[in-house]
């Protein structure tokens, strides 16, 4: 369900977000939407479904690093070792 919200703001900064919106081919409401989202910490579904208790209780197990090919080689190096 989308719901309607009015911000005051000032008009330099709407002028500002209206070019912004227009450079990125989007409306300002979907860049506030999508700004809102990035804000909440965490995941949905594709398709914005609930996420079960197990997936939950799995969001941050990697904590905050960044997964990649080097770090996975010496995870097995050291693994293996």
């Amino acid at each position: 369900m989308q719901a309607k919200l009015t911000l005051r703001l000032d008009d330099r900064l709407i002028k500002r977000a209206k070019a912004q919106a227009k450079a990125r081919q989007k409306s300002v409401s979907k860049m506030v939407a999508d700004y809102f989202a990035a804000l909440d910490p965490r995941p949905e579904g594709e398709a914005g479904l609930e996420l079960t208790p197990l997936v939950e209780s799995l969001v941050g197990a990697f904590g905050s690093g960044k997964a990649d090919r080097e770090g996975h080689r010496r995870h097995l190096e050291q693994k293996h070792s």
